[in-house]
């Protein structure tokens, strides 16, 4: 792993080292990421991010280890003004790949899609595609492939995207599948710039409906979520949100472990 650069101030959430940027500032890093000619994971944290990273000590160093970790959930924002901090704006996927693609295909900047059911993010390039003519996604694959490292299919995956060197990859197995499949699979994969991004197939693609944007704008995604997919998300949300805000007022208060401060 490179080390990481000051691309912006730095607050520290759970023993998370979350940068404080807007997506302009995103932008110019990515960018600066890929005329340098670097090999750099730029990360996202939420709530249920920051909950794993703080059970599973192998997430938490590859968080601190990317070269940028950036706010994406309103929960993350209001745990950092707990403790003291300010971050800018949420960088939400599902609203940032439209801005990330209008980007790159403003730069010249090439990417992959890895991830969703078969047909999904195929279904996900059209549209992306449909939007901005001039983006250039030079390779796809579904996320329904074996995921081991050693395994005939995932080298064959690797293969591919190392054959197409893409600028910038952007994997959506869910969290922590793909932490930890680009943590397996990091130093063989020839590309610039490696993004995580959940779901986000499924949402370009139309698969995955969001909630209104009135509880989107006002920090309550999370729950129109639930009621979208209740079986899939209760505990994450019902569960997870207390736990996340309880362990933020430990942190406010010095009571945290201490191997996370």
């Amino acid at each position: 792993m490179v080390e990481p650069v000051e691309v912006a101030n730095q607050i520290n959430i759970l023993g998370v080292r979350v940068h404080a940027l807007t997506v302009a500032l995103l932008h110019q890093q990515i960018d600066d990421e890929i005329r340098n000619g670097r090999h750099s994971l730029v990360l996202n944290v939420n709530v249920h991010c920051l909950n794993l990273a703080y059970e599973l000590a192998w997430l938490r160093r590859l968080l601190n280890n990317a070269r940028v970790v950036f706010c994406d959930g309103a929960g993350v924002r209001l745990g950092a003004r707990i403790l003291g901090y300010h971050l800018p704006q949420r960088i939400t996927y599902a609203d940032w790949i439209w801005q990330l693609a209008d980007f790159c295909a403003e730069r010249g900047h090439t990417l992959f899609l890895l991830g969703a059911r078969p047909g999904v993010v195929q279904r996900a390039v059209e549209r992306l595609e449909q939007r901005y003519p001039r983006l250039e996604i030079v390779g796809v694959q579904d996320g329904y492939f074996n995921k081991e490292r050693e395994d005939s299919e995932n080298k064959a995956v690797v293969e591919e995207i190392n054959r197409l060197q893409p600028d910038i990859l952007i994997v959506g197995f869910g969290m922590p599948l793909q932490e930890r499949w680009l943590m397996e699979n990091w130093e063989r994969l020839d590309v610039h710039v490696a993004l995580t991004g959940g779901a986000v197939f499924d949402y370009i693609s139309g698969e995955l409906r969001r909630p209104s944007s009135w509880m989107t704008n006002h920090g309550l995604e999370w729950l129109g979520r639930l009621v979208i997919e209740p079986r899939r998300l209760w505990r994450r949300y019902i569960v997870g949100n207390p736990r996340f805000l309880w362990r933020v007022l430990k942190e406010r208060f010095n009571l945290l472990p201490g191997d996370l401060t």
